[in-house]
């Protein structure tokens, strides 16, 4: 199982950024997808999450109606798309198989993630 994701870097607050999350190593189309940042100092947060299928997704309250989770079951990819980015949304974000009761399903498996810097 290996995660690797992308896309982020430094803008403004107000800007923008697609993240992307290339998964491999297990049968991606079945599985629920999260994205979770982590800031310094403070826990991993889960930010949203996507229904194998891609027919349902959530949103922590933070980023509600700023960013769109999607997917594209043919590439095994995962996208963050971060909209009216606020310096609280820096953080390094990180995706993975999400299970029931919040589980994450591949505990083991985190990738390297992508440093998101909102900063003007």
């Amino acid at each position: 199982v290996q995660f690797v994701e992308s896309g982020g870097g430094l803008v403004q607050p107000g800007g923008s950024l697609r993240l992307s999350c290339a998964a491999s190593g297990f049968s991606f189309r079945w599985y629920e997808m999260r994205w979770y940042r982590q800031a310094p100092g403070k826990e991993r947060e889960l930010v949203a999450s996507i229904n194998g299928g891609g027919t349902i997704t959530e949103y922590g309250d933070s980023i509600k109606g700023r960013f769109t989770i999607s997917r594209d079951d043919a590439k095994n990819v995962v996208y963050l798309q971060m909209g009216s980015l606020l310096p609280e949304d820096t953080a390094v974000y990180y995706c993975n198989a999400g299970g029931a009761g919040g589980r994450v399903i591949f505990d083991a498996y985190w990738g390297q993630g992508t440093q998101v810097t909102v900063s003007s």
